[in-house]
């Protein structure tokens, strides 16, 4: 048998499942025999590597008055902090418990529908299409630079309810135009379908490529947002949508109450106002973006261009390889994600997140000392 074989996600192996998600240190550890204390720097997770911001622990010990009373159910300063932040109204933003349970009330308003995914990508769109009944029909993103096919696109938004997409995409890291965008807007709104665009990751995107000027001509548009990410927060799990006020309307009514705590709704305002923050975390990807792919690429290793906070890359001697890979990082100190649960990738890549230069400069080091990939 070999070690491509052995390590596949369906073997009886001992030790842990593959995860669902980055960020899962210690199931690995376990699965591949390693002690708990064994150290790693976890590439695995998409978050900011600058970390929380500096005010926060004492913002939040500050904030500790307020658990003794219930949020605003509508979460009305919150709301107006992100409308001004993105220059909509408040009746436009609807407050949600991290982006997955954005997701969950986008598959819930089409509850027993037809979805159509971009795939490969997040599996909790699917997750929730399958919670809420929705048939699930693929879209699958083809070539060396996993490219939209909009031919494709175009005739599943003909017979579905509605269309996820995942821009700038995880795994990927590869974004559709916005240009493109608005074309199948158009061609979706002809057929009576709504696209769904999650934009967890557009903060690490160079450049303005938010789509939210779409909004004000378009109301079969949908847009997930994260603050998590950007913000290195994801325990406190915050994010929000946007679309038009009878769509927001709707999907507020489809959710729970008092879904957000008041520590989350009570630190938007201040997140959006740090502007130090976001203009260092400007700084840092524009220099540790390209220099990584660059030294990956250096390195041997199949590396797809990427627009994101993260890369998708592939041994050169191909699929078979990328356990041995995983295996060989893993036991170097590095964590990688997976793509075990990514249809169409199905463990034939690795995912790799943009951390700081000087763990970033450790990866490097462990691929030179490694020889090709």
């Amino acid at each position: 048998m070999s070690r491509s074989e052995a390590h596949r996600s369906d073997a009886p192996l001992p030790g842990a499942a593959w995860p669902e998600h980055g960020g899962q240190v210690a199931p690995l550890l376990a699965r591949f025999g390693l002690p708990a204390d064994h150290a790693v720097t976890d590439f695995s997770a998409n978050l900011n590597p600058l970390g929380p911001p500096a005010w926060l622990g004492r913002w939040l010990a500050a904030a500790c008055e307020g658990l003794g009373r219930y949020p605003d159910p509508d979460y009305g300063d919150a709301r107006r902090a992100i409308a001004e932040h993105e220059g909509v109204t408040p009746e436009q933003v609807l407050l949600t418990n991290g982006g997955v349970e954005a997701i969950f009330l986008a598959a819930a308003r089409h509850a027993g529908g037809r979805a159509a995914i971009v795939e490969p990508t997040f599996t909790e769109y699917a997750r929730a299409c399958r919670h809420y009944r929705l048939a699930i029909e693929e879209v699958a993103l083809s070539g060396e630079c996993f490219e939209l096919d909009e031919a494709a696109a175009r005739v599943a938004m003909s017979r579905c309810n509605v269309l996820f997409l995942c821009r700038p995409n995880n795994p990927t890291g590869t974004l559709v135009p916005f240009e493109r965008v608005e074309a199948m807007l158009a061609a979706a709104q002809r057929h009576g379908c709504h696209l769904v665009v999650d934009e967890a990751f557009v903060d690490f995107v160079m450049g303005d490529e938010r789509l939210t000027s779409l909004l004000a001509r378009y109301p079969n548009l949908l847009l997930l947002r994260s603050l998590t990410k950007h913000y290195a927060v994801p325990g406190l799990r915050l994010g929000y949508l946007l679309g038009d006020a009878a769509s927001v309307s709707r999907l507020a009514s489809l959710q729970m109450p008092w879904s957000v705590n008041h520590f989350a709704a009570e630190l938007v305002a201040p997140l959006l106002a740090d502007d130090d923050y976001r203009a260092r975390t400007r700084d840092w990807l524009g220099v540790e973006q390209p220099r990584l792919q660059a030294g990956l690429a250096a390195a041997g290793l199949k590396v797809v261009p990427s627009r994101a906070n993260f890369f998708l890359l592939q041994p050169a001697a191909g699929p078979s390889t990328t356990d041995a890979l995983f295996e060989a990082w893993l036991q170097a100190g590095i964590l990688t994600r997976h793509t075990r649960n990514f249809p169409g990738l199905d463990g034939g890549w690795l995912r790799l997140a943009l951390r700081s230069r000087a763990d970033n400069d450790r990866l490097l080091a462990v691929l030179g000392a490694r020889g090709p990939t």
